[in-house]
């Protein structure tokens, strides 16, 4: 046993080697608040086992090696997607369809979303990120500073997504509000509360869109259809509320990851100033180097992997920064390489049937962001009288990153 075991930690199944029990706290690693990605590599530097058992939250296996986690992503067969975070909670307070459902239901219900992310829309929202960046660049750029975060990161794609489900512009505050509530909670139960929120605002527009449905996705999805019937409440709901979810985070992390290093990094600014042409492949770069979920998956039947054997109701989690930054998959991992060939390889958005179906529209957001801001303000730092703020937990996120330039 690697270190002592606390109050968190659960009791060992029979089954696993001792060998391979270790106190980690994924959620919680120390030194995340300074660089969440290097927190998580200090579990390869150690040495530990490409799987390893923690008894924390709940007790759950922790996978670190990329071809084992693009293995249990693309593997619904054997895991499943009814629990994605640690612990396991049978009674599944929130049902969120098409994410916790497995094949081949998962493509019904994914069926009715996927016209809104599909290439011909994703260029057509593209259009629409890219004014609202320019317009939040040429505003924030003559006051010489920004809190990148609040200010600019989560403005983008959240502007973005009002769009895609039409509510209202007053309600950004309390959605953004939510969003921080789900990747930040002060304790594990404020996430329920806050989907409890969430759920309820969601009834709320469903009522709207009962009386005066539109051409959103909202209406599109309160019209949707699976296995030839309409879907039920408890559907609709949980769908409208993944999507309104889905649109809030994960572009905004990796954005602001993303201008943390580059205003840390200016020969890699430069770089892109001066080869734009390297900004499609640098997106790439930066999606797989900073990753922000780890991800979970519910063993459904025993499987061995690493010669170790999983028992059905057992909780897998893996985190993505350990995948992407797998020397065994990608050469010199832990450096940026704009010109790396094969940097799309990676685990950012998942594998397999349940990759993120927003994932184009996230990368094209992140692309507008290099390609707009780096034309504007080519030159930027972090403020040396403010602080950075980040932290971990089901995803790593910069929730404060003071910027500034020369006007």
């Amino acid at each position: 046993m690697d270190g002592a075991v606390t109050q968190e930690s659960a009791t060992v199944p029979a089954h696993v080697p001792p060998d391979r029990v270790f106190d980690i706290d994924i959620y919680g690693m120390p030194g995340a608040d300074a660089d969440f990605h290097l927190a998580l590599q200090s579990i390869r530097d150690r040495g530990l086992p490409d799987v390893f058992w923690t008894p924390r939250h709940g007790g759950h296996w922790v996978v670190t090696r990329h071809a084992d986690v693009l293995r249990i992503f693309a593997d619904f067969e054997n895991f499943s997607s009814r629990s994605l975070v640690v612990p396991f909670d049978p009674s599944r307070p929130h049902f969120l369809p098409p994410i916790n459902i497995d094949m081949p239901d998962h493509s019904a219900y994914r069926s009715v979303i996927a016209s809104t992310f599909s290439p011909r829309s994703v260029n057509e929202l593209t259009a629409k990120a890219r004014a609202i960046a320019v317009e939040l660049i040429e505003t924030l750029k003559p006051r010489g500073r920004c809190e990148f975060v609040t200010e600019f990161a989560q403005h983008l794609p959240i502007g973005v997504f009002m769009g895609i489900v039409d509510v209202p512009a007053e309600d950004r505050e309390k959605l953004l509000a939510w969003a921080d509530g789900m990747v930040r909670p002060e304790k594990r139960e404020d996430v329920h509360h806050t989907l409890a929120l969430i759920f309820d605002y969601v009834r709320g527009l469903m009522a709207q869109r009962r009386e005066k449905p539109g051409t959103d996705l909202l209406t599109r999805i309160l019209q949707g259809k699976v296995f030839g019937r309409p879907m039920t409440d408890d559907e609709i709901v949980g769908m409208c509320a993944l999507v309104l979810i889905g649109g809030m985070d994960t572009v905004v992390s990796a954005m602001a990851f993303s201008a943390y290093f580059l205003a840390r990094n200016p020969e890699y600014r430069r770089q892109l100033v001066e080869q734009k042409e390297l900004i499609p492949t640098a997106m790439d770069e930066l999606l797989r180097r900073f990753p922000v979920v780890n991800a979970g998956r519910l063993v459904a039947s025993p499987v061995t992997i690493d010669g170790v054997t999983m028992q059905p109701g057992e909780m897998v989690l893996m985190p993505t920064t350990l995948a992407n930054l797998d020397p065994r998959r990608f050469a010199d991992p832990l450096s940026i390489d704009f010109k790396r060939a094969d940097a799309t390889d990676y685990a950012t958005f998942g594998k397999g049937p349940h990759r993120c179906p927003g994932a184009n529209l996230g990368r094209s957001e992140l692309r507008v962001f290099l390609e707009e801001w780096l034309t504007r303000i080519p030159d930027f730092a972090i403020d040396p009288d403010g602080k950075v703020g980040m932290s971990s937990g089901v995803n790593g996120t910069v929730y404060r990153l003071p910027l500034v330039w020369a006007v």
